[in-house]
């Protein structure tokens, strides 16, 4: 019998296989663009994605490979798993993006990756591709760069220099809960610890007139290992708070086949949104952690708004929205910054005497009628068929 020949995949293979398993991150929306037949964008996995200042970008989100040596149980890229593994090397996925680019097919590079057969080896073949696009290849537009947990010191800064934005998946609010998920990592020190020398090498770049990342993420999975909400927003706060996140995602748990946890239930995607707006009104609402309407259980309502839990329990006088301060307008539902600005700004010019006026300003008014005056009045409730 003759020995078998093994052929390696070549680069539109491989972006199809790495492609795909990239888009477990849940940072960005998948764009679904008309793709040329036959062409490698055929098979790659573009995402729309938001800049810090709101901008879109449309991403080529791959990994640098899909082998690893953790055993997550929760993760595509377990070693636990099997599956086809392969590995780009650092000219051919940065030769593959700039084809891509200069297509008008993509804006820019989400780069992350399986973890073999260590920290730094991985980190060194993502910094690689990174240099290549920025020095041989000029490219000067948007990165984002996945941190390895346990990566050298050298590495993280390096990743700090290159990259617009950089992160590193925490995917549980502490060790207790972490180990339920990843046995192998630790995250106090690995993990946590990475993310805070970014931080710092961020600020001291900002201090010192030099280019650095722009900002930290993280990411969490939601329903795999027994946490509660509180201890999730907890840990997004400290986060934000101790090394400067600028955003946390959440993916709820979804099982795959083959994995330790291919018999536990997929995660309700309404907590999910809960766990978002909760961490909007710390972040940008003006809520401290402990206006936070948790139950016995340290978990959020499901049938309502973490706001208009709180409304219910705080608001027993309405706001008039006409002299409220703007603290005031973003505790009330169905008001947020932007609409809020809107109200201050219209506001100087006339009094707001109408549900409709506040509908045009972007209010939300079915949400807000309940906890407002208008102009001295409040608004007239429907009652409900069997109240």
């Amino acid at each position: 019998m003759s020995p078998a020949i093994l052929v390696e995949p070549d680069a539109e293979q491989k972006l199809a296989i790495l492609g795909a398993e990239a888009g477990d991150e849940v940072s960005d929306q998948r764009v679904d663009s008309a793709r040329e037949p036959g062409s490698a964008e055929s098979c790659d996995r573009i995402y729309e994605a938001k800049r810090e200042r709101g901008q879109p970008a449309r991403l080529l989100k791959v990994l640098q490979t899909n082998s690893c040596r953790f055993a997550c149980k929760y993760c595509f890229t377990s070693c636990l798993i099997r599956r086809k593994r392969t590995t780009f090397k650092p000219d051919e996925l940065a030769t593959t993006f700039v084809s891509l680019h200069r297509a008008q097919r993509v804006d820019g590079l989400f780069l992350s990756s399986g973890i073999v057969p260590d920290a730094n080896t991985t980190m060194e073949k993502m910094l690689a591709t990174v240099e290549r696009l920025r020095i041989r290849d000029n490219y000067r537009g948007y990165i984002h760069l996945k941190l390895i947990p346990g990566a050298s010191f050298e590495y993280i800064e390096r990743a700090v220099e290159l990259a617009d934005r950089v992160s590193l998946n925490l995917e549980a609010p502490n060790q207790t809960r972490l180990s339920e998920l990843a046995p192998e990592k630790e995250f106090e020190t690995s993990m946590w610890g990475r993310l805070a020398w970014a931080a710092e090498l961020i600020r001291r770049a900002r201090a010192e007139g030099r280019t650095a990342a722009r900002s930290i993420t993280t990411q969490f999975v939601v329903g795999a290992a027994g946490e509660s909400d509180r201890e999730l927003l907890e840990t997004v706060h400290r986060a934000r708070r101790e090394v400067a996140v600028w955003r946390a995602y959440f993916s709820a748990f979804h099982p795959i086949a083959r994995s330790p946890l291919a018999g536990q239930p997929a995660e309700d995607p309404v907590r999910v949104l809960r766990l978002y707006q909760s961490d909007f009104l710390l972040r940008d609402y003006g809520f401290s952690f402990s206006d936070l309407p948790f139950d016995e259980h340290g978990l959020l309502p499901r049938h309502i708004t973490p706001k208009q839990a709180w409304a219910e329990r705080h608001l027993q006088e309405p706001i008039e929205v006409n002299r409220a301060p703007r603290g005031n307008l973003l505790k009330i539902p169905g008001i947020g910054p932007r609409s809020a600005d809107r109200i201050i700004k219209a506001r100087r010019e006339a009094r707001l005497r109408d549900l409709s006026q506040l509908q045009a300003l972007g209010v939300t008014t079915r949400w807000a009628s309940p906890y407002i005056l208008l102009d001295g009045h409040r608004i007239p409730q429907q009652l409900g068929l069997w109240s």
